[in-house]
This record gives structure tokens, C-alpha cells and sequence, in this order.
């Protein structure tokens, strides 16, 4: 199996995902953990505009509307949650200007937040973690 790198958020990005419905949380979670072991999800697609491939959305059509996830895989040991949210505009598939400008305003935090994990130890307490687990 391959290494399960772990999740940090940005901002409120993991409790928009909690309050979304169910199904949705049910897949995104899935899509994440692909993500994690290094596999492209599924509901996956980059999101251009972020010079290159590592900023990731995750698309569900859900009977209560759009929703979507966007994460990075821009760091070597984690993936960052950078948004999650709810698409209100009914016209087109275009990602609105004002979430384009959120993603790109927590795509810097989450330089801040990786570093700050790092710097507590993250990558340390994740191989502590993994031993626990294979005992």
C-alpha cells in the first residue's frame, strides 16, 4: 500500500465539507483519500489558473446542487484542503471569481500552515503515527 499522507485545511474548508450533504462528504472523503495514497480521484480535475497541475478539484452534481472541493498536492507530505463550498450559479460550469480569488488567497496560507506543520513536527509525529498502527 502506498504512504497516506495526511490532511491539513485551510480556514473554515473542513467544516464547509462537513456541512455539505452526506453522499457528497461520502465521496469527497473517498476523493481525498485517493489523493492521499497519490492516485487521481476520480471526481477529479485540475483547476486551471493556478500555474500547473497541483491545485485539484473534486466535482459532485448533487439533487441539492453543485458542490466541490478544492485541494493542493503542491507540498511532498501532505494534501491541503484549500476551499469547499456550494456552487450557487446556475450558468455554466465556470468556477465563480470570487471563490478563483478565495482559493488563490488560502493557496498562500496553506504555504504558512505546511510550514507551521512541519515545523511542529508533522512529518515526525506521522511516522510515530504509522508505527503505532503497524504494531
Amino acid at each position: 500500500m502506498s504512504e497516506v499522507k495526511p490532511v491539513l485545511w485551510c480556514g473554515s474548508s473542513k467544516k464547509d465539507l462537513m456541512e455539505m450533504p452526506p453522499e457528497v462528504v461520502t465521496d469527497f472523503g473517498y476523493g481525498l483519500y485517493q489523493a492521499q495514497i497519490g492516485a487521481y480521484p476520480d471526481l477529479a480535475k485540475t483547476l486551471s489558473g493556478f500555474g500547473g497541475a497541483s491545485v485539484i478539484e473534486l466535482r459532485m452534481d448533487h439533487k441539492k446542487g453543485t458542490f466541490r472541493a478544492i485541494y493542493t498536492v503542491k507540498f511532498k507530505s501532505a494534501i491541503v484542503v484549500l476551499h469547499a463550498f456550494q456552487k450557487k450559479s446556475k450558468s455554466g460550469i465556470k468556477t465563480p471569481k470570487k471563490e478563483i480569488e478565495l482559493i488563490h488567497s488560502r493557496l498562500k496560507l496553506a504555504e504558512q500552515i505546511y510550514k507551521n506543520w512541519r515545523k511542529r513536527g508533522g512529518e515526525i509525529h506521522e511516522e510515530k503515527r504509522k508505527k503505532i498502527r503497524s504494531n
